[in-house]
């Protein structure tokens, strides 16, 4: 903008009255020698004006004089004499070679004036164009320095400082000296120095042709700046863009006018220079017809001293020192002149000698101006700038038109080829890539939409699985019937996938193949389904997120709604409790009094809350008449809140007879006060004397109104009532989150131990599968049926080998004796050296690289933190990659590649579960048919469902949950179940038939498809036949038939046949199904028979949350929980409180359970002061008088230490399971037993015999600490050998020397490691 200085500015001279310079202007391809001219001219400078506050409007003088590099160009440059012929460009030479004889120093003197500013000093120097120079905001400063320097300059000595010029050297060197800095500028270029300038323009071919003229000039170092700012830069002020224009000759035409004026119209450049005599063919060509070379045109600029500064400092250092917007047309039109001229043999002395001509001229009209007709309407600026825009859109334009003309020529060479071939489809581009916008091209009349007046495109990416998209074509004006549309293609496609349809049903989709492109550099099909996979994980985490938040918000909403009504309960209850107190305190403000003069007495009589008062009591013919002490036990308000006074009387001598007395506080809010009269302090007192039993009751006098009172108290019983409700909460809160919290770490234990419990055959590091990770499979042939062969190779899928991806071509794996850097060290390997030997093994084929280490850690994972005894040089090693969609992982073993022996884990394959994944696995639909089950009452909303008729009968079902699953109950109105027991009846076999019977009709005709049919025992094992031979081929086809053997001592023949029919069988414990497998009904189906451990209800027997106990207990305070339960149960027997062993026994009393050895333990426990307590019943008569005579025995011989329940009690199991030290199971067989494990659930001590079941839960403490180590565990009790007295005696022996000297926190810690906690 223009500078509007405050005050006017005296402008002296500008410049000294003579000045000497040269110039060496170059053009085109003319040597220096050519072109060159030297002269020293003088010049007049202007006359002083006096500049008024719109000085800044005016227009500055134009000058061919370059400035320095060094120095800020400031003030007024004078103009020079431009020569015209080459007898000038003597005469300068003469004149210089004068004055540098008289200097006798190359270097110019500086004025002794010492003034800096503008004083022009001739000297030798080449001039150098700074290519990052650009005007900026110091152009205003610079104005307005130039304008001071001006004044101060006039103010100052006129005279001219001594100009000393150095002997121009020869032509020889002009082309050196164009290159280094010769003269000094001085005072650090603050002077304005001349330099020696070659002024080079030349015009080749990238400077004119199809480019349009913003290129050209942007080559040139004039930038983007709209044209107001680069005239401005230059000097412009708020001149009229007329009178700009008009100084070159161009008047209120348009620019395309002005520039078609100067050769350049609205044709190209070409043709612009066809007319000046130049042909058709290329620039380059063009110019080098006329002698002028290749260069580009920053280069040719840069010639001519216009760099890639802004537009002020390039036309400065060209020659040019802040010109108005004339001569900036001027100076362009000047180069186009020349152009043409130059071809028109028009020397380069001719033209500079008019040009300085007409230099001169202006400079003297401008010099007879007055300073008010500069004033120009300001419409100008705008008028200047739209005809630059006008020319810059002609020229942009131009060339789009050129590339779309292209375009278009391309469309129709793809459109004929296309259709000649009868291809109805192309795109352009003809390579689809990422992240590109396409057209797509359709010829309708080669298509099956040749008749419909409408086409749509309706497609998707990567096979249809990727962003869904549906456009509208629209008809071209290509040749033929071509319709088109544009797609943004995204970046995830590898495949677009499409097929053109009329809107409704009518569609063209390539012959039923659909249309698809293939999309280049991007993303793979492997890569697509990874991303498929972390999207569909994002989703499910977002999914699960909200769940989670509306769950929250619900409880939330649930909290305050149920505070609410507790508020509500609580207000109830106030007002209630509230009343009762009423009357209550009524009654005794009746029977209270001031004083009783012969037995106490209250001084002041007036008294209020806070009062301190005396109280005398007259012992004398009291029941304290002889105590030593006497003290005082109060409270107040009919005891409202407990003990309040308490304090002990001293001996009164003021009063006659034996009166005792204390100082004692009166409470805040007493109406009544309470208190008795005892031989000692609360808790030590013996003797009372309690007014009868009426306690004693004085009213106070000044108490506070009562109508307060009791809103007060209403107020304080609501308050405590919250409290103690909210503290109820917080503490059940607090242990359903305790529970959880063991839940999931007993569930989390429970886990690593089924993935270690194969360890010695087959685990992975790290132990938990993680979708998405890398996995080690570490095998032992040694122990399998593999064991010896040369090769093992291993075959994967996952999800049951279900997965879309099938099964993974085997593969060989690697002993670790050929990696012999693997050892259980935890140290780290290197992945690639374990893919050079094995690979990466990963669904689709091939296995990617793996660039992080595999840390295979130690690879002994046992819980107990011992060595493993298995070496690792056993195992061979398998890398797996494990896909995100995945929630278990399947594989077995063979000995070759196509086959051979496989080790599948007898037919059940090896399954690992994985977490993590987007996948879960489906829930199976699981039917158990059972003939009994217990306990019943966790039944809950049990309620009539439905009837059905079978064989003639009408049956109800019953319908409950379980734990949040349903039970169906069956109930044959013939009467068949209602018998009053389940086992014992002539009839069993048949009244078990009819209800497995029944109950597959039941499921067939309510339309169930189970998964699995599971029966257990003899009673529903007909289901296994009945199923297969009646059912299975009506209806209910996809089940398959578990069979559970819980006791092989009843039922063989049902369970012979029930085991030929079954899918699979199974029984309670491994060591249990070995000690069975010789059975008939066994021995042949043994490869589908199976031992499972069997478990307990963590709910119901759960110390922590278990209401039969009196102190509830965890790890943290197993102690004192177990010591409570202890005394709670001798309390309740009535044995004697003692710290001695506690043997708990809990069983039915039958042959089975060793009845024979639990008398011979019972007498030795008592032998060695121990305490016994057995609880159970026998379903034979004769076992239960006979051990109800042996309790009539025990009980009059050991009374205090022995207590036999000879019944059925479940509270007192848990008592018994929870106050016991040790819990005794000598079963003689045992499928596999509940009563260890409740036991060790409790803290309490098994001693057992090895046998079944027991065997495999219970690790003696002395015998079994390997096995245990073996599978994780720790030692966990007392076991004994054989069925005789003596196995018997060696457990006890041991258990009462070890177990009772140990806390208790070590046995339940013990139990815990077993995962039953």
């Amino acid at each position: 903008m223009s500078l509007q200085p405050q005050r006017p500015i005296c402008c002296r001279r500008a410049v000294p009255e003579h000045t000497r310079f040269r110039i060496r202007p170059v053009h085109g391809l003319f040597s220096h020698s050519t072109l060159g001219f030297r002269e020293v001219i003088r010049i007049a400078t202007t006359p002083c004006m006096l500049a008024s506050s719109g000085y800044s409007n005016r227009r500055p003088r134009r000058t061919l004089i370059p400035g320095t590099k060094a120095s800020t160009r400031k003030g007024f440059a004078p103009r020079p004499q431009v020569g015209t012929s080459t007898q000038k460009k003597d005469q300068n030479d003469a004149q210089e070679e004068e004055v540098s004889g008289g200097s006798g120093s190359k270097k110019p003197a500086i004025s002794s004036s010492g003034t800096t500013d503008r004083k022009v000093t001739g000297d030798v120097q080449s001039a150098e164009i700074d290519p990052t120079s650009r005007m900026s905001s110091n152009l205003v400063k610079r104005r307005t320095g130039i304008l001071e320097e001006v004044e101060q300059q006039g103010q100052g000595n006129d005279e001219i400082d001594q100009q000393i010029f150095t002997d121009m050297p020869s032509d020889s060197t002009d082309d050196a000296e164009t290159d280094g800095q010769i003269a000094d500028v001085g005072n650090e270029g603050d002077g304005l120095g001349l330099r020696y300038k070659n002024i080079a323009v030349d015009h080749s071919n990238k400077g004119i042709g199809k480019e349009t003229m913003i290129d050209q000039f942007s080559k040139a170092g004039i930038g983007k700046e709209i044209t107001t700012e680069q005239f401005s830069k230059v000097g412009v002020g708020k001149d009229t863009a007329t009178d700009q224009v008009n100084d070159v000759g161009i008047g209120k035409e348009t620019m395309t006018d002005e520039f078609s004026d100067a050769e350049i119209g609205e044709e190209t450049m070409t043709d612009q220079l066809n007319e000046a005599g130049i042909g058709e063919g290329t620039i380059a060509d063009q110019f080098n017809e006329a002698g002028i070379v290749e260069e580009t045109m920053a280069g040719q600029f840069s010639e001519a001293g216009i760099g890639e500064g802004t537009m002020a400092d390039q036309f400065s250092e060209a020659g040019i020192v802040e010109k108005t917007t004339a001569d900036q047309f001027s100076e362009v039109g000047k180069q186009m002149v020349y152009v043409k001229n130059q071809i028109g043999r028009i020397t380069i002395a001719e033209m500079t000698e008019i040009a300085g001509e007409e230099e001169k001229k202006l400079a003297v009209d401008e010099s007879r101006l007055d300073i008010s007709d500069v004033a120009e309407p300001a419409e100008a600026h705008g008028s200047t700038e739209n005809a630059v825009l006008n020319m810059e859109e002609s020229l942009l334009k131009q060339k789009a038109d050129m590339e779309a003309k292209a375009q278009r020529q391309l469309l129709e060479n793809l459109a004929d080829e296309n259709f000649s071939e009868g291809i109805k489809v192309f795109v352009v581009p003809q390579v689809v890539n990422p992240d590109q916008v396409i057209e797509i091209f359709f010829n309708r009349s080669l298509s099956a939409l040749a008749n419909e007046p409408d086409v749509l495109i309706k497609g998707a990416y990567n096979g249809w699985r990727w962003k869904f998209f549906t456009e509208k074509l629209q008809k071209t004006d290509l040749k033929g019937d071509w319709w088109s549309c544009q797609l943004s293609v995204p970046t995830e496609a590898y495949k677009v996938d499409f097929v053109f349809f009329n809107g409704a049903n009518a569609y063209e989709n390539n012959n039923s193949k659909d249309f698809s492109l293939p999309v280049e550099g991007g993303m793979d099909e492997t890569a697509f389904e990874d991303l498929l996979l972390e999207e569909k994980h994002k989703e499910i985490e977002k999914l699960a997120a909200e769940q989670a938040e509306k769950e929250r918000q619900a409880e939330e909403q649930r909290r305050k709604e149920a505070e609410k009504a507790a508020s509500e309960a609580d207000k109830a209850q106030a007002k209630v409790e509230t009343e009762k107190q009423r009357h209550r305190l009524h009654h005794l403000m009746k029977l209270s009094s001031e004083s009783a003069s012969d037995i106490w007495q209250i001084e002041p009589n007036f008294f209020k809350g806070g009062d301190r008062v005396r109280l005398y009591y007259n012992r004398s013919s009291r029941p304290l008449s002889h105590a030593t002490e006497i003290w005082i036990h109060g409270g107040h308000n009919s005891w409202s809140e407990g003990l309040s006074i308490i304090e002990k009387l001293s001996h009164s001598g003021k009063r006659d007879g034996d009166w005792w007395s204390a100082d004692v506080v009166v409470p805040d809010r007493a109406m009544v006060l309470d208190w008795v009269f005892a031989d000692g302090p609360p808790g030590k007192a013996v003797v009372y004397d309690n007014n009868n039993r009426q306690d004693f009751h004085a009213t106070v006098p000044k108490g506070m109104p009562e109508e307060l009172f009791w809103v007060e108290e209403e107020h304080r019983i609501y308050r405590k009532l919250q409290e103690e409700r909210r503290a109820k909460e917080e503490a059940v809160h607090k242990k359903a989150e305790k529970t959880a919290r063991m839940k999931a770490e007993t569930k989390e234990r429970t886990m690593k131990m089924f993935l270690l419990s194969q360890k010695h055959i087959v685990y992975t590091e790290p132990i938990d599968v993680r979708a998405g990770s890398v996995i080690t499979v570490l095998y032992n042939p040694s122990n399998t049926v593999l064991n010896g062969k040369p090769e093992v190779w291993f075959r994967c899928s996952f999800n049951r080998w279900s997965h879309h991806n099938g099964p993974l071509p085997p593969q060989k794996m690697v002993p670790a004796e050929n990696a012999s850097h693997l050892k259980a060290t935890g140290e780290e390997v290197d992945s690639n050296k374990i893919e050079e030997q094995m690979g990466v093994y990963e669904l689709g084929g091939g296995g990617d690289e793996i660039t992080d280490d595999v840390n295979f850690g130690n690879l002994d994972l046992d819980l107990c933190g011992q060595p493993d005894p298995d070496p690792i040089a056993d195992y061979n090693f398998m890398l797996v990659k494990v896909p995100m969609d995945v929630y278990m992982m399947d594989f077995v073993f063979s000995e070759r590649e196509d086959g051979g022996i496989y080790d599948n884990r007898n037919g059940m394959d090896y399954h690992i579960p994985v977490i993590g994944g987007i996948a879960k696995e489906p829930p199976m639909h699981i039917v158990h048919i059972a003939v009994e089950m217990a306990p019943i009452a966790k039944v809950k909303d049990l309620h009539f469902r439905n009837s059905f008729a079978w064989d003639g009968t009408e049956i109800n079902v019953w319908f409950g949950k379980v734990e949040g699953l349903p039970v169906y109950f069956l109930e044959p109105r013939n009467g068949m179940f209602s018998v009053g027991c389940i086992y014992g009846r002539n009839d069993d076999g048949h009244r078990f038939g009819f209800f497995c019977h029944a109950a597959l009709e039941f499921l067939l005709q309510s339309g169930f498809q189970p998964d699995i049919l599971h029966c257990h025992d003899w009673s529903s094992a007909p289901v296994a036949w009945l199923f297969k031979e009646h059912y299975a081929h009506y209806g209910l086809s996809n089940a398959r038939v578990i069979f559970t053997i819980h006791n092989l001592e009843f039922g063989v023949n049902n369970i012979t046949r029930a085991m030929a029919y079954a899918d699979k069988a199974t029984t309670v414990s491994q060591t249990y199904s070995r000690e069975v497998a010789g059975n008939p009904a066994i021995c042949s189906h043994l490869h589908k028979f199976h031992g499972i451990v069997n478990g307990i209800d963590p709910d119901i027997w759960d110390p922590y949350n278990d209401h039969f106990i009196p102190v509830p207990y965890t790890p943290e305070n197993v102690v004192e929980g177990k010591k409570a339960a202890k005394e709670a149960l001798q309390q309740r027997l009535g044995l004697r409180r003692s710290d001695h062993p506690l043997i708990g026994i809990i069983t039915r009393l039958t042959v089975q359970k060793g009845i024979h050895l639990i008398k011979h333990a019972v007498w030795q426990t008592l032998e060695r002061n121990g305490q016994v307590v057995l609880l159970g019943s026998a379903p034979d008569s004769r076992i239960q008088n006979d051990f109800a005579h042996f309790a009539d025995q025990l009980h009059s011989a050991h009374a205090g230490r022995v207590r036999f329940c000879l019944t059925y009690d479940e509270p007192l199991s848990h008592l018994i399971y929870a106050g016991a030290d040790f819990i005794l199971v000598p079963s003689l067989f045992e499928p596999c037993g509940l009563t260890q494990l409740i036991a060790m659930r409790y803290g309490s001590i098994p001693v057992v015999r090895r046998t079944g079941g027991l065997y495999d839960t219970v690790f003696d403490v002395d015998n079994d600490k390997e096995r245990a180590r073996a599978q994780g565990l720790e030692p966990n009790g007392f076991s004994f050998e054989g069925a005789d007295p003596s196995g018997v005696d060696y457990a006890l022996n041991r258990h009462v020397a070890k177990g009772i000297c140990l806390e208790p926190l070590m046995w339940f810690s013990k139990s815990k490691s077993f995962g039953i906690s």
